[in-house]
């Protein structure tokens, strides 16, 4: 399948760590967050991409037309340095669209922009590119191809920290918990859609707001519940504990490895 990568965002909750960057390209370790991504989908058969770009897209088309995978994997020289033989090789046998849709447009937008690329295509996935999981992606694939349903989404508990309140009207508390301990489930960013999709969208609108309320209306969207690993990074402290995580060894996304 074909897997749209929304690739726009500026990070503004991270600019203490990239002043410059456009979000996908905040590294972890040798890599951008974005390769983390990309090479999650590739390790499942995944490896066509169609990049939605937005702020600071130069940087991103820069990155992998300049990419050197001595850079970053383990490689042997002989003949003096003039035969390279790398170990391992990352991106050779992907292919990627870089499309411009727009500085401050909305997911939705962006989505809608790229629908020409993915003519023919009965599914394909689709990410936030801000997230990691170790979600084993064919059963969610499954699961809204056996269905009747034309979107589907990873849900997941938020790691926050926060307290849940419940209070009554007047303001007299009812219950105070944890939020990872409550029965709350948010949208992380994974999707699975068919191209009818685009049915049920409108130019400018947001894709969960007014597409995804009129599946709901009509019963056609599912939400994959997961309960393994997955973490966001929109903040500073939450790309360190990435990095935390991939120095040492527990980096559970990369299920490559």
């Amino acid at each position: 399948m074909k897997v749209v990568l929304f690739c726009g965002g500026k990070g503004v909750r991270i600019r203490r760590d990239a002043s410059d960057l456009p979000k996908p390209l905040v590294r972890i370790g040798q890599r951008p967050i974005l390769w983390h991504i990309m090479k999650y989908y590739a390790h499942y058969g995944h490896k066509d991409f169609v990049l939605c770009l937005g702020y600071k897209a130069h940087l991103i088309k820069k990155f992998f037309l300049e990419y050197d995978e001595c850079v970053s994997n383990d490689f042997t020289i002989t003949e003096g340095g003039e035969r390279v033989d790398l170990v391992r090789k990352d991106i050779q046998d992907w292919r990627i669209t870089f499309v411009d849709t727009g500085l401050n447009a909305s997911i939705g937008q962006r989505l809608y922009a790229v629908r020409n690329y993915l003519a023919g295509e009965e599914m394909f996935l689709a990410n936030y590119a801000d997230g990691l999981s170790n979600l084993h992606l064919p059963t969610m694939i499954d699961q809204v191809r056996k269905s009747d349903a034309t979107a589907g989404f990873l849900s997941v508990r938020p790691r926050q920290s926060f307290h849940v309140v419940r209070a009554a009207p007047d303001g007299l508390v009812d219950s105070i918990e944890v939020m990872s301990n409550a029965d709350i489930w948010i949208n992380a960013g994974y999707f699975v859609l068919r191209n009818s999709i685009f049915d049920h969208m409108k130019p400018g609108e947001e894709l969960i707001n007014e597409p995804f309320g009129r599946l709901i209306q009509q019963r056609k969207l599912i939400a994959h519940r997961f309960e393994g690993f997955w973490a966001s990074m929109d903040t500073f402290k939450e790309k360190q504990t990435l990095e935390a995580m991939h120095a040492e060894g527990k980096a559970s996304w990369q299920v490559w490895t």
